[in-house]
């Protein structure tokens, strides 16, 4: 019997080969290394929560509760969200000094680090508003009119119309907004802290936000000018009447008595 000649191998055989055992090596990169990093993401989210736990026992737990259900002292923060930690804690306002009608800002006594931490423990209690990215405040680029339209309709009987705030009742006021940063207040909108209703994305959106703290900053700037003259503190009609009664009301009774009293000489004379 003659010895079967062995085949040959087509020339593309080898390229062929190195193809799928690229491919697989690609396929396995794809089908592991995301999940490699979710699961490093998932470790960090861990670590920040476990870490916010322990601050939030020591400062928080006290006045809401060993599991944020809330007591007599501070309400639940269960669904508050990260965005109501990164406000409340960020402005100084939580931990707060004593209970009253309204919790002051006031020097803040956690590094961003450890409110981001707080952040996550209180969100994992239950879902809430997220605190914003750089690019959801960044008031860039966003319409001014249109921002003092929706600040007039949503935000001036409490805060005034140049946001400088106010008086409400029982004890209870509107704080001033100059020098407040972006994200603050965007997360003020989101989560409606203390007597300020809140403005979700379904009722105001993303965009009418930044419009409005566009608004804000400008007349708040250095560069805004005041077309009527003296502003009086930007505080409205109360102030401005104010001060026409005792200056201007004052000033006519004024000159009627020097008025008077140089007529009376006159006819003395």
């Amino acid at each position: 019997m003659k010895k079967l000649s062995a085949r040959r191998r087509h020339p593309l055989a080898a390229v062929v080969v190195l193809l799928l055992a690229l491919a697989a090596t690609g396929g396995l990169y794809a089908a592991f290394a995301p999940a490699g990093k979710a699961q490093a993401d998932d470790t960090a989210q861990s670590l920040a929560i476990d870490e916010g736990k322990k601050l939030y026992s020591v400062g928080c737990a006290s006045c809401h509760g060993s599991g944020g259900q809330g007591t007599t002292d501070g309400p639940s923060l269960v669904g508050v969200g990260s965005a109501a930690v990164d406000f409340q804690v960020g402005t100084g306002r939580m931990p707060a000094q004593q209970p009253g009608a309204q919790v002051p800002k006031k020097k803040v006594i956690y590094n961003q680090a450890q409110i981001d931490q707080l952040a996550a423990y209180v969100a994992s209690l239950g879902a809430g508003p997220i605190t914003p990215k750089q690019s959801q405040v960044d008031p860039s680029g966003a319409d001014v009119a249109k921002g003092g339209d929706l600040f007039r309709t949503n935000c001036a009987q409490c805060h005034n119309f140049t946001g400088k705030g106010g008086a409400l009742t029982d004890g209870k006021y509107a704080p001033d907004l100059e020098g407040v940063s972006p994200k603050h207040i965007y997360e003020a909108m989101q989560t409606g802290p203390q007597s300020m209703p809140s403005f979700p994305d379904s009722t105001m959106p993303e965009q009418e936000k930044k419009d409005i703290i566009a608004y804000i900053k400008t007349v708040n700037g250095d560069d805004s000018a005041s077309p009527g003259g003296l502003s009086l503190g930007g505080l409205g009609p109360v102030s401005e009447g104010l001060f026409g009664w005792i200056f201007g009301l004052g000033g006519l009774i004024a000159i009627a008595v020097w008025v008077a009293a140089h007529t009376a000489k006159a006819k003395k004379s």
